[in-house]
């Protein structure tokens, strides 16, 4: 893909309007790439009730980022990729509630619209690279014939987590400037340079959920009202009514309604007949779970038992745990010591050291 006119290698760069794709933007342009800023369009504030403030993809992001590209003398555009968000990311949130699971929606953003269609739209445009401003590192491994995915170097800042669906051919086109550098590191380049984003927070949270809660936001999109049900004990007495599944999932204490002796938690979240388990904190804990949907990159399949340190949520420190895949969609994590609150729905992601193996979305979890 490369450009033949000049020999200059051709980078696509995904700007969101924050510091750290303005970064990556000026860090490829000193590399001497010839590049292009472009933001997708995901979707639009005021159809799903979002101000513009804090949010990723608003009008003002798109100002921002073409601030920036305009300050470093690259073109600018804008792709509508609205229509594939609403499929590959909202719907899928919607539907993982609906089935009492919780989803990761930055997980599948990454997957089905920056590294799916606009990796697409990159080789369409004859680009060889696709860049993002994530913390992560990518490395080509000799030995194994393969790329690896690894964390980053700040570790407080490590995004390794929500790329693990890379795939080979992505590893191999995709770049992240950021990896070797801190946070401090990419603000200080900012101010240095004068982006107008240099200060600006990073976003928070879901970014088509800003105003209320997820129950909140579900009603809202989908035009449907999620009718209450009981909250039930293991033993499935009734203790309580509750508000409708959607506004719940497993570890949840806030937001329950109901006053007990001690603290209790949703330990289930039952669609099938509507109820939602409580137990107390002893009870949310598991020692196996199941992920399906895997993808692997260090290796091409898990052969035997391989032993891996394995995290359930991005916030989470990686454990100890054997991995063993059972089929070619199947794995099955087995942890050294029980893991709380383990969710359907949320990602699994196997570490070597600061290699990531790979990950899976788990379906279920057993003592």
């Amino acid at each position: 893909m490369e450009n033949k006119e000049n020999g200059m290698k051709r980078a696509m760069i995904a700007m969101s309007g924050g510091v750290d794709s303005s970064v990556a933007a000026f860090l490829m342009k000193e590399q001497g790439y010839e590049c292009m800023g472009v933001t997708m369009k995901l979707f639009h504030n005021e159809e799903i009730g979002i101000s513009r403030e804090h949010t990723c993809c608003s009008l003002d992001d798109v100002e921002d980022a073409r601030s920036v590209a305009n300050q470093l003398h690259m073109p600018y555009y804008v792709f509508n990729f609205s229509e594939r968000f609403r499929e590959e990311v909202m719907d899928r949130f919607v539907e993982s509630y609906e089935n009492g699971m919780t989803p990761n929606p930055c997980i599948d953003c990454n997957r089905y619209l920056k590294f799916e269609k606009l990796f697409l739209r990159a080789k369409e445009l004859d680009y060889d690279y696709v860049v993002t401003g994530h913390y992560a590192r990518i490395a080509y491994d000799q030995e194994r014939g393969r790329y690896l995915l690894k964390k980053a170097v700040d570790a407080s800042k490590d995004q390794s987590y929500v790329l693990y669906s890379m795939t080979q051919e992505q590893l191999a086109h995709v770049l992240f400037p950021l990896g070797e550098m801190t946070k401090h590191q990419t603000r200080e380049i900012a101010q240095r340079e004068g982006f107008v984003n240099a200060r600006k927070h990073d976003s928070q949270d879901i970014c088509f959920v800003q105003n209320g809660t997820y129950g909140d936001f579900i009603e809202r999109y989908t035009g449907k009202h999620y009718p209450e049900g009981n909250f039930v004990d293991r033993a499935g007495r009734i203790l309580g009514r509750h508000k409708g599944i959607i506004r719940y999932t497993v570890g949840q204490r806030k937001g329950l309604g109901l006053s007990f002796a001690q603290p209790m938690y949703v330990s289930e979240v039952n669609p099938e007949d509507n109820t939602v388990v409580l137990g107390k904190n002893e009870e949310l804990y598991s020692t196996t779970l199941t992920a399906k949907d895997i993808n692997l990159i260090a290796v091409e399949r898990i052969e035997g038992e391989m032993r891996v340190k394995a995290k359930v949520r991005y916030r989470q420190q990686e454990q100890w745990a054997t991995a063993v895949q059972i089929d070619e969609d199947t794995i099955k994590i087995i942890f050294d010591e029980p893991q709380r609150a383990i969710t359907k729905g949320q990602a699994v992601v196997l570490y070597d050291g600061d290699v990531v193996v790979g990950g899976g979305t788990i379906v279920s979890s057993e003592l």
